[in-house]
C-alpha cells in the first residue's frame, strides 16, 4: 500500500472512531412546504427544568422555542411564532405550515445540556406538474429540442419506458434532441423527482412534434372544385358542340362523358398523390 493510501486510511478511520465516540446522531427529515413536523428526544429525565430547541443553518443558530419551570413557554424568534408548540412532559417539538427557511439542524438542550440527538430537516418546495417546452432547430427540421425547466432531478423517457439522458439547459432545467422516427405514435415524458415524491408532465407525441405541411391539405381542397368545374364545362362544351357534330344518341354521350371525366379523374388523383409525397418528403 502507498504511503498516501495509507495515511488516508488512517484519517478516514480516526473520524469514524471520533463519530461513533462522540454519539450524535443525525436523523433526516423530509417535509413539502405547507406540512407539519415533530422531533422528540429518545429519553428525557424525569426531573426537567428547562428544554430549548435551536435551529442551526450554517453559523446561524436560532432558538426556536424553549420552556422552564419559572417562565414557562416562551418563543424567542418571531419566524416561530404561531406555528410551533412544545410538550414539556416529552421534550416533543411540533412546527407546521413549513417553509423552506425552516430547513436546518435541530438540536435540543435539556436542562442547559445539550443532547446527542439531532434532526437534519429539509423543506422541499412542492412538486409541479412539469411541462414541456419544444423548440425547432432551423438547421434540422427533423429535429427538436424537448426542454424541461426545473431545478429537482430530471427523468426523460420515451413511449418504450427507456430513460434518456438530458443535457444541462441554461439558466436551468434539462433538454433532450428528439429526431423524427416517423411513428405518431412515438411520446416522450419529463418526471421531477425529489426525495418525498414525483411528478410526470403529460406525454409530447412526435405528431405534434413534426407538422405536415399544408400544402397538401390546400391541394385537397382546391383540386376537387376544380375537377367539379371542369366537369360543368366539359358537359356543356359536349352539349353544345359533340352531339350535333357527331349526331350520337344520349345513351352514347353519357358513355363518351363518362369515359372522358373518368381519364380527367385519374389524371388529376395521379398528380394530386404526387404533390402528396413531394409534400411529406419536404416535411
Amino acid at each position: 500500500m502507498s504511503p498516501l493510501k495509507y495515511w488516508m486510511t488512517v484519517i478516514c478511520t480516526l473520524f469514524i472512531a471520533i463519530g461513533a465516540a462522540s454519539g450524535q446522531e443525525v436523523k433526516n427529515v423530509f417535509v413539502e412546504v405547507g406540512g407539519r413536523v415533530s422531533f422528540q428526544p429518545t429519553s428525557i429525565n424525569p426531573y426537567v427544568s428547562s428544554i430549548l430547541w435551536k435551529q442551526r443553518d450554517g453559523e446561524s443558530v436560532v432558538k426556536a422555542i424553549e420552556w422552564d419551570a419559572e417562565d414557562g413557554v416562551f418563543i424567542p424568534n418571531k419566524n416561530f411564532n404561531n406555528i410551533t408548540t412544545l410538550n414539556k412532559e416529552t421534550g416533543q417539538i411540533t412546527i407546521t405550515n413549513l417553509t423552506v427557511e425552516r430547513s436546518g439542524l435541530y438540536t435540543i438542550d435539556i436542562n442547559h445540556k445539550e443532547e446527542e440527538q439531532r434532526f437534519k430537516l429539509e423543506v422541499l418546495p412542492l412538486l409541479p406538474k412539469p411541462v414541456i417546452k419544444l423548440e425547432k432547430i432551423k438547421v434540422n427540421p427533423d429535429a427538436v429540442y424537448l426542454i424541461c425547466e426545473y431545478s429537482e432531478t430530471i427523468i426523460w423517457k420515451n413511449s418504450t419506458g427507456g430513460t434518456l439522458k438530458g443535457s444541462p439547459h441554461s439558466p436551468k432545467g434539462e433538454l433532450i434532441t428528439v429526431e423524427k422516427q416517423g411513428n405518431p405514435d412515438v411520446f416522450y415524458t419529463c418526471t421531477l423527482e425529489n426525495a418525498l415524491r414525483n411528478s410526470t408532465s403529460d406525454p409530447v407525441y412526435e405528431r405534434d412534434l413534426f407538422k405536415e405541411s399544408g400544402l397538401w391539405w390546400t391541394a385537397f381542397i382546391i383540386i376537387p372544385i376544380l375537377i367539379l368545374v371542369l366537369f360543368v364545362l366539359l358537359y356543356k362544351v359536349w352539349s353544345r358542340f359533340h352531339r350535333k357534330k357527331y349526331n350520337v344518341t344520349s345513351k352514347e354521350g353519357f358513355l363518351l362523358k363518362f369515359t372522358i371525366i373518368s381519364n380527367v379523374l385519374s389524371v388529376l388523383s395521379s398528380r394530386l398523390l404526387r404533390l402528396h409525397q413531394t409534400a411529406s418528403s419536404l416535411t
